[in-house]
């Protein structure tokens, strides 16, 4: 390259950079942080804190959530406990999220919530949980007991229970 030609370019990208740091210099902390989020508000922007140690910035999918206030849990809680009013045979956890049209990360904690205030109960173990309105129309006064398997007995039997076994096979 030719010296006028480079030094053209050099006084080209120098007026370029110093325009472009200019603009970042006169421009809000909203309006940077809303850029560099790929357009979508940030947690800041909303005005909520962003979550200490988040792996990436809030609000974006697959990222971590940000805190919630315990306003923001007990109102979908009452979402999660509406749902479940309107549907007396039960929902499981994914179709309480599809029907509330939330992440999969956002509804353990209002579950825990709602458990722990007795306004839904459970029934069911694993991916085969159904939650229930407490006293709702179908919901089951309590989960059904688990049989042993046929002959097989069962361990820690009282002296109570031994010394009738006794007795009976005695007489």
């Amino acid at each position: 390259m030719t010296s006028a030609l480079r030094n053209t370019i050099n006084g080209l990208a120098a007026s370029f950079a110093s325009g472009v740091l200019n603009a970042i210099r006169s421009a809000s902390l909203e309006e940077i942080l809303a850029e560099t989020a790929g357009g979508r508000r940030s947690a800041i922007a909303v005005g909520r804190p962003a979550a200490k140690g988040a792996g990436g910035s809030a609000g974006v999918k697959g990222g971590r959530l940000g805190r919630r206030s315990s306003g923001d849990i007990d109102a979908l809680v009452g979402r999660i406990v509406a749902l479940l009013v309107a549907k007396p045979e039960g929902l499981r956890a994914e179709e309480i999220r599809l029907a509330l049209g939330i992440e999969s990360k956002e509804l353990p904690r209002p579950m825990m919530e709602a458990l722990a205030q007795k306004k839904i109960i459970k029934q069911g173990q694993k991916r085969a949980t159904t939650y229930f309105v407490k006293g709702g129309a179908k919901s089951p006064a309590r989960a059904p007991k688990r049989k042993s398997p046929a002959g097989v007995k069962k361990a820690g039997r009282g002296r109570k229970a031994s010394a009738k076994a006794s007795e009976s096979s005695a007489a």
